[in-house]
């Protein structure tokens, strides 16, 4: 107990949670809440509206292309069950105006990214199942979880009916998000040796769990080996490339220090993800902008975080802009392909999806980006 237990040991308990508290609340100044109050990044009232618009810089010269933010990060924005403060909420559409914001963002994308490059029937059967991907590692990987579904005495995710019953969520909310950070450390092309740190369990049990989940996706496995195999045996230097063909040098690929190799082969999983997911955020960032009806009901793009989109635009117009939205996303390419098929350079365009798995899209309006989360 500390400092011998009773009153000392109560008080300074009480000393420590306040000092992680002081911490917390530091952080959220400083990192969050501080940088958007500088006038250096923002415009005043009236270029743009009757609001104060804040202005960051967008960097596209990323490795795996995906966009990066500066000045401030809006992209870094704190978790919502840690933002004590809503910082969202300062983020508001221009309602003296008649606007709202348009949130909308995809539905683990990188992992249906992964399940389709590998063709990975398990997992694409998961996703057509839809709910809770996650849940579903969890029951896979956790026998006394399986059992317990089996039993009837916890769900998978809410079924209809059963409303009563424990979801796998909030009963095994431990296995659950080890399950989570497992999907996308093997997404990510991290080795056992490196979940033994996260998980900071022994390097047997980590390969053990990391085995038990390749045993029910053997394509994955498949693909990551032959595409770090693929890239060793390209002539000149090896590079891997994303979904639309961008390419990533990996020079160290053929390094004969491990550390320089061990970084280059986890590259070489992460990038056609990481990248892959990048070419469909900015292929359906490029869909919407293009998008005449969307110009028409008078919304615009204004900010992209990763695999989530955020638009403003008239309220009353919200939801046939929020069916438009989704249905960019859900097959970016479609708007380029019907474009050159009526200048005679393609084929007419394909209808659905246009991965092996479907692109989920979710979408919501709301007058600040708090309540749209």
């Amino acid at each position: 107990p500390a400092h011998g237990g009773g009153r000392a040991g109560l008080e300074a308990c009480v000393a420590i949670e306040a000092l992680h508290e002081v911490s917390a609340i530091d952080k959220l100044l400083s990192a969050f809440i501080g940088p958007l109050q500088g006038d250096n990044i923002s415009t005043q009232p009236g270029r743009w509206g009757s609001l104060h618009r804040v202005h960051c810089s967008l960097n596209i010269n990323t490795e795996t292309g995906r966009l990066s933010a500066r000045r401030p990060n809006l992209q870094n924005q704190p978790a919502l069950e840690k933002d004590r403060y809503h910082v969202r909420k300062a983020f508001s559409a221009d309602t003296a105006a008649g606007h709202t914001l348009v949130v909308a963002d995809y539905g683990q994308l990188e992992l249906r990214i992964l399940a389709h490059m590998a063709a990975c029937s398990s997992m694409m059967t998961a996703f057509e199942l839809g709910g809770d991907f996650h849940s579903r590692t969890a029951y896979a990987m956790y026998d006394y979880i399986r059992a317990d579904v089996e039993a009837g005495t916890c769900l998978i995710e809410k079924e209809k009916g059963k409303e009563d019953l424990p979801q796998l969520k909030d009963k095994y909310a431990s296995e659950r998000r080890k399950a989570k950070i497992l999907n996308f450390s093997i997404a990510y092309g991290k080795t056992a040796h490196g979940l033994a740190k996260d998980f900071g369990t022994s390097l047997e049990e980590a390969k053990d769990t990391v085995a038990k989940w390749y045993a029910d996706r053997k394509e994955v496995q498949a693909w990551q080996e032959e595409t770090r195999e693929r890239a060793r045996k390209e002539a000149g230097e090896p590079f891997v490339s994303t979904i639309l063909g961008r390419r990533r040098p990996l020079p160290d690929m053929r390094s004969d220090e491990w550390s320089k190799k061990g970084h280059a082969e986890r590259a070489a999983i992460n990038t056609p993800i990481q990248g892959s997911a990048a070419d469909v955020a900015s292929s359906a960032m490029v869909a919407i902008d293009k998008c005449p009806r969307l110009k028409a009901l008078g919304f615009r793009l204004i900010m992209q975080v990763h695999d989530e989109v955020i638009l403003e635009g008239p309220k009353a117009h919200a939801d046939e802009a929020k069916q438009l939205v989704v249905a960019h996303m859900a097959n970016p390419w479609e708007w380029w392909m019907r474009k050159a098929q009526e200048e005679g350079r393609a084929p007419p365009p394909v209808k659905g999806r246009p991965l092996r798995v479907e692109l989920a899209v979710d979408c919501k309006s709301a007058d600040t980006w708090y309540e749209a989360k």
